[in-house]
């Protein structure tokens, strides 16, 4: 579903500008669902963005169902993929059922309207995202958590085979944020693709079978949950003091901060 080979993007002028990945090879199967994590500045949300084409690859190639996306147009890239980004402002306006409606967009034609098929998936995504209640507000009035659920909802109106998600949930509270991976877990298990990148180690553990850890641009670590989310890699990864126990429910793997603890007191 996603194929990604020594990927490299910058920021700024080829002269002068900042590399921030630097040769990322991914494979992501179709029916996956995936962590990507990593310390602040790794570049979780830069890869997230060149996946949905909104950064340019300074070299490397990018594969979407097979296609380049350097070569899809935006409307092809919309019909692929979709994708829900952190720190997103609801233009003013607009109701939440028209913000979702947006999503529908690339299934209409120039000039057509939208018809029973996309006011019906608008309103599956509002119910699915839980934002049904939230359908006839004003988006800008919305709350960081609520808008985010909104979005969501844009999203999966918009198409649900490849979900790319950057701290989609990071203003959630804790239930709500166990409500969207409980829906991502049900939409991959219908045969979503989802990579979702995030900070909470622990929400990731327990819903994703595969992490791929990124640190100073590079891939650190990716595999299975199970093998790779170990005491030793996380305190190599995040330069502090970290415990891993299992989760008294599931099982899965779960780290706990040390209070006190710093990169220097590791040793």
């Amino acid at each position: 579903m996603i194929r990604v080979t020594n990927l490299r993007v910058s920021y700024g002028t080829s002269r002068g500008g900042r590399e921030v990945l630097h040769g990322i090879d991914l494979h992501v199967p179709r029916g996956q669902l995936v962590g990507l994590l990593g310390p602040n500045g790794s570049g979780k949300t830069t890869l997230i963005k060149a996946l949905a084409g909104l950064l340019p690859a300074a070299s490397g190639r990018i594969e979407i169902a097979g296609a380049d996306i350097a070569k899809l147009s935006h409307r092809e890239r919309a019909l692929r993929l979709s994708c829900v980004m952190q720190h997103v402002e609801a233009p003013a306006g607009f109701s939440v059922r028209e913000l979702v409606l947006m999503g529908r967009f690339a299934h209409t034609g120039m000039l057509a309207g939208y018809g029973p098929a996309d006011h019906a998936a608008a309103e599956a995504a509002l119910k699915d995202a839980r934002a049904l209640d939230l359908a006839e507000r004003q988006a800008a009035e919305l709350s960081g958590g609520e808008i985010q659920r909104v979005l969501l909802a844009r999203a999966l109106a918009q198409g649900r085979e490849l979900l790319l998600l950057d701290e989609a949930v990071s203003a959630l509270d804790m239930a709500r944020r166990v409500e969207a991976y409980d829906l991502l877990a049900t939409l991959n298990k219908g045969g979503s693709t989802v990579l979702s990148a995030l900070h909470d180690l622990n929400l990731a553990a327990l819903y994703c079978p595969r992490l791929v850890f990124l640190k100073a641009g590079r891939i650190a670590l990716d595999g299975p949950t199970a093998e790779i989310f170990t005491e030793t890699n996380l305190k190599d990864l995040y330069e502090t003091d970290i415990r891993v126990a299992a989760h008294p429910v599931t099982g899965a793997p779960q780290a706990h901060l040390v209070p006190g603890a710093s990169a220097a007191a590791l040793g």
